[in-house]
């Protein structure tokens, strides 16, 4: 079954779902690494990328976010050069009542009845102005490190700002 848009899943209400020991069948979370770089490294820089309202961004939309920040710190900065961790886990467990289409649909589907659906991927809950990601690098790539926040932002299905933690005056 394809992906829905993020639409469908940015909004939520209700209680968390999150006790997988009571959720058969949960895929696991795409994203491999929370800690990219040089994590031990003295940085005078460093930039978060701040969710601007509260929602729920989807684990691949994190995973998509992660790769294209890192491959441009990695391209320009080089891998010993900067410190990229990703501030949020997918938690949530993200449910789906699959109908089925075609000819004989009605016989085959439920419809709405008992339509709690089937566990089909995980979430991170945020808030608004909590941080998502930060970046910490050498002064001389305090424009690589917001470009890099920029293009992540655009992976993401909430609205996000680029908030300087410190090193203001390194960034034009």
């Amino acid at each position: 079954m394809p992906l829905r848009p993020a639409r469908s899943y940015r909004h939520f209400s209700g209680p968390a779902y999150t006790r997988r020991e009571y959720v058969k069948g949960v895929p696991g979370i795409r994203v491999t690494f929370f800690d990219m770089g040089n994590p031990k490294g003295d940085f005078p820089v460093e930039l978060s990328l701040v969710s601007q309202e509260t929602g729920q961004i989807r684990h691949n939309a994190l995973e998509a976010a992660r790769v294209a920040a890192n491959r441009l710190l990695e391209v320009k900065a080089g891998k010993d050069n900067y410190h990229l961790k990703l501030r949020v886990y997918p938690h949530q467990v993200l449910r789906e009542n699959p109908m089925a289409m075609g000819a004989g649909a009605d016989r085959i589907s439920d419809g709405m009845r008992q339509a709690f659906g089937r566990p089909i991927g995980t979430a991170a809950r945020v808030t608004a102005g909590q941080k998502l990601m930060t970046v910490r690098s050498a002064k001389e790539f305090a424009a690589v490190n917001k470009e890099a926040l920029r293009r992540a932002s655009l992976k993401l299905s909430l609205p996000c700002r680029i908030v300087v933690e410190k090193g203001q005056e390194f960034i034009q």
